[in-house]
């Protein structure tokens, strides 16, 4: 059974040392049965200290190796701290506070957050929605009313992509949000994430932007008109959406201050996984994430600035 834990003091009771970390991440990787990295297929070998063996291509391994943790030289207990405070924070933890909070230096802590953001984009809110759904964009970056006049960037009102990232997201009501960072508004963009994530014939609300109209043949599109200052009109609205970015808005500016566009869609999904499991507990927000953490980042390619 799963150790419970409510309070960070609970974590480390529950988690005193690298044995209880392996074992805790064993059972919710493997659940009992060791898996090859190299080979799914091949039978494992236990040695001795939570090491295997491959049979298929005689190679040793433990549950870290294929994972986020892999080659890491922080202990595991540091990286469940940072995982407990980084998922329980309502508005997330700058990279200067959890390095100070588990006593590693910034650059360490910078590169633990981008790479639990990484195990953050889980595959439990990626399956297709039924509706009703809400869409909507957002754009993100300086306002220009802040910048010196000599600064400033000419005709970027609207949805201008000038000095902004578009951010499109799609929210099922009382469900989850999808949230994806885009290279343009326009029609091909919008109606393409619509279908893939949404069902044929559900209610779609969306503002009176023109792009949504061609979904209007596949859904039952309903419009808001924000222009003239319609919010409501019966249950068409995108107020949930609208609550959404404000609270990711403010996580920007009140926690990380800036977000560089090359690094946008993980602060995106970091703060979706957030959001989607608001109403799971801290011990299962926690278990949630560290059940997803296949798959590795590199600090070469996390700076490769592709």
């Amino acid at each position: 059974m799963l150790p419970t834990f409510k309070s960070l003091l609970d974590l480390v009771k529950a988690f005193p040392d690298e044995e209880s970390c392996l074992l805790h991440l064993e059972q919710l990787r493997w659940n009992g049965t060791p898996v090859s990295p190299f080979d799914t297929t091949s039978k494992v070998y236990k040695c001795a200290g939570h090491r295997y063996k491959c049979k298929n291509t005689n190679k040793y391994f433990n549950v870290k190796v294929g994972t986020i943790f892999e080659d890491t030289k922080i202990p595991l207990q540091k990286w469940f701290m940072a995982l407990y405070i980084f998922s329980s924070h309502k508005k997330g933890i700058s990279s200067h506070q959890l390095a100070k909070d588990i006593d590693v230096t910034q650059k360490s802590a910078w590169f633990m957050l981008h790479r639990l953001r990484y195990a953050f984009a889980h595959p439990n809110f990626k399956a297709t929605m039924e509706g009703p759904v809400e869409v909507d964009e957002t754009f993100v970056g300086g306002k220009e009313s802040n910048k010196h006049a000599s600064k400033r960037t000419p005709n970027t009102q609207g949805r201008s992509l000038k000095t902004k990232k578009a951010v499109v997201g799609v929210l099922q009501r009382e469900g989850h949000v999808i949230a994806q960072v885009v290279e343009d508004v326009a029609t091909a963009t919008l109606v393409g994430i619509i279908t893939e994530t949404v069902q044929p014939g559900a209610t779609v609300h969306t503002d009176e932007y023109a792009a949504y109209r061609p979904i209007a043949t596949v859904y039952n599109h309903q419009i808001v008109r924000h222009s003239a200052k319609q919010y409501v009109d019966g249950k068409a609205h995108t107020n949930g959406l609208e609550g959404f970015w404000s609270h990711f808005k403010r996580m920007v500016d009140g926690i990380y201050h800036h977000v560089s566009f090359e690094h946008l869609q993980a602060y995106v999904t970091e703060f979706s996984l957030r959001w989607n499991s608001r109403r799971a507990t801290t011990a299962d927000r926690f278990n949630l994430v560290l059940g997803n953490v296949a798959g590795r980042l590199t600090y070469k390619t996390l700076i490769s600035h592709v």
